[in-house]
């Protein structure tokens, strides 16, 4: 199994970024995807997470309504749509599934 995630950078408050988790190495339409993230000094948490089939969405309170997640299976990738970002936004973001993580993509907002 591996994951590889993209797409993070550094954009102001309320600006948009999409990451990408590019996966291989197990049947991606067969699992459900996640996407975590570490801020400095905290705890790894959990963001979002998509069925396999991509029918059931669920999203930390923190990001409902600014966060989407979707995938793509016929290019065995995870997305993460992230709009109106706040300072507190900023952290490592992961993709995980099978007790897997990729390495992380840094999304810093700030103005």
């Amino acid at each position: 199994v591996q994951l590889v995630e993209s797409g993070g950078g550094s954009v102001q408050p309320g600006g948009s970024l999409r990451l990408s988790c590019a996966a291989s190495g197990f049947t991606f339409s067969s699992f459900g995807m996640n996407w975590y993230r570490q801020a400095p000094g905290k705890e790894r948490e959990w963001v979002a997470y998509i069925r396999n089939d991509g029918g059931i969405t669920n999203y930390a309170d923190a990001v409902k309504g600014r966060f989407t997640i979707s995938r793509d299976n016929a290019k065995n990738t995870v997305y993460l749509q992230m709009n109106n970002l706040k300072p507190e936004d900023t952290a490592v973001y992961y993709c995980a599934t099978l007790q897997t993580w990729g390495k992380g993509t840094q999304v810093t907002v700030s103005s």
